[in-house]
């Protein structure tokens, strides 16, 4: 396992928890050592060794499956001769889908902006109708938390219906195998993470690889009319039902009358949602509210728009995504939107506040 921050931790726990003998490796030697992790040992596993710093390539080349945290270029370790050579070199994401049950219906978000919440928004519908979600990925829970979950609990049915998966374009730098969603969402697209990408199109077909191991029967958004994503999905258009986030088939969303209108005849979607009593500030949740409910409605769980009509004063956006943390004597409302991390994020965010008087306080890299 190769990298080990959050995901990369998880990987190797759920490698441990299917018998695998496992070598977590990497270059920062600040870390601490792992081995004495008490959710290592909790697995009673002697099959785990930490490696800091410098290492021995041969570990690689010795190794049946080469598991890649989503933080690690390929340039590095000399991943991209691996996978050219042959050897099984797979994302944390797809080692953790081979895992879960192929009962298990994934929907899986992307994009610049929005994830975070879209997911949130999608698994707090799921679970008013007492739907057994997973909710995670990019958004700070790894899949394979969930993958952890059913394999050490083999004896008992997995409950586990649904694994609403925030996706980011790093995770999606190896191909997957495994990782089949039931639902894929690419929300927009703008500059960002350039640095690894270096091009806009290179960007765009990270994110459409959501698209890859789908069928016609599954369906696929998209945000309508962005060049880059148009070309990058041209491969994967035969693979999925594809439907429009801002045109039919999809959805529109009219905002004065806070209605968002769904057209997706290919699966009998027909609806309109009432978006007026929602809570969460800022206009720019109507869409991800709207895109989660289509989301949902799509995965064919027994839910449709005019059931998640209900749920919509409920929702609240995950943390540090335009969440009210005060409202002081002077009816001053301070607002954290530090989710925002790049500047489209943050116009979003402004945006939504159109109209009242505000005080920004700005930080972080200038992007």
């Amino acid at each position: 396992v190769i990298g080990l921050g959050i995901s990369g931790k998880a990987a190797a726990r759920l490698a441990l928890a299917r018998g695998a003998s496992v070598v977590g490796i990497d270059q920062d030697e600040s870390l601490s050592s792992l081995e004495h992790d008490p959710s290592f040992m909790a697995l009673n596993s002697t099959g785990f060794k930490t490696v800091l710093g410098n290492f021995d390539w041969n570990l690689l080349k010795d190794a049946d499956v080469v598991v890649v945290s989503p933080g690690v270029p390929l340039e590095k370790y000399g991943l991209s001769y691996l996978l050219q050579s042959g050897k099984q070199v797979m994302s944390e994401l797809d080692f953790a889908a081979e895992a879960l049950p192929k009962s298990v219906k994934i929907l899986a978000v992307t994009g610049t902006n929005g994830k975070s919440t879209t997911v949130t928004f999608a698994g707090q519908m799921l679970n008013h109708f007492g739907i057994d979600t997973f909710v995670g990925g990019n958004l700070g829970i790894s899949l394979s938390e969930a993958a952890i979950q059913h394999v050490t609990s083999p004896a008992q049915e997995c409950m586990l219906k649904v694994a609403v998966v925030e996706v980011s374009s790093y995770q999606m730098a190896i191909p997957c195998m495994y990782f089949r969603p039931s639902v894929s969402v690419v929300l927009n697209l703008t500059p960002d993470h350039l640095e690894r990408h270096k091009t806009m199109l290179d960007y765009a077909e990270h994110k459409c690889r959501l698209f890859s191991h789908m069928t016609n029967a599954k369906l696929g958004l998209l945000s309508f009319g962005n060049q880059h994503l148009d070309e990058a999905v041209k491969k994967y258009w035969n693979k999925f039902n594809p439907a429009w986030i801002g045109a039919f088939p999809g959805l529109e969303i009219d905002m004065e009358a806070k209605i968002a209108t769904f057209k997706v005849p290919d699966i009998g979607i027909e609806s309109q949602l009432q978006l007026g009593s929602m809570r969460a500030l800022g206009k720019h949740n109507y869409f991800n509210a709207a895109v989660a409910a289509l989301s949902v409605a799509g995965l064919d769980v027994g839910l449709h728009i005019e059931d998640i009509n209900s749920t919509i004063e409920k929702l609240r956006p995950p943390p540090h995504r335009m969440q009210v943390v005060h409202k002081d004597i002077h009816g001053v409302t301070w607002v954290d939107d530090s989710k925002a991390t790049n500047v489209e994020a943050t116009y979003a965010g402004l945006m939504g506040l159109k109209g009242q008087k505000s005080v920004i306080l700005l930080g972080g890299l200038a992007k």
